[in-house]
Order: structure tokens, then sequence, then C-alpha cells
């Protein structure tokens, strides 16, 4: 799998996209929930550029693939 950078806006869209709901927010701490999983931290702002390492451990945590961003 081959990670690039992305803006926060767009991966947090694509979890969204993918059953994610965001759970409460406080600042630009969301806290995300899915069905069946735990709970998901996440902690960008919008614009915010998140490099491939960062990406990895995200998908890691909420099954989010390189295709659907």
């Amino acid at each position: 799998m081959e990670w690039h950078a992305a803006k926060a806006l767009e991966v947090l869209n694509a979890l969204l996209h993918s059953g994610w709901s965001i759970k409460r927010q406080r600042g630009s701490h969301r806290i995300l929930a899915k069905r069946g999983k735990p709970n998901f931290t996440f902690a960008f702002h919008d614009r915010e550029e998140i490099g491939p390492k960062m990406l990895s451990r995200i998908a890691k945590h909420t099954g989010l693939t390189p295709e659907e961003l």
C-alpha cells in the first residue's frame, strides 16, 4: 500500500463516507464513532497536511484504505 500526504479535511470526509460519524467535537478534536469499532480521536485542523506515516496509523485504527482517499 502506497500512502501519500493528504489534507485532514479530505481524510475526515473519507472516514465519514466509510461509515464513521462525529460523536462529539471540541475545537479540532473530533471523537469519531462506528458501530463495532472503538471510538477514534481525530485531532487535526481541516487544512493541515497529514503525512504518509500518520495516514498509515489512521488506517490501522479505522480500516481506511488508500483507495478510499
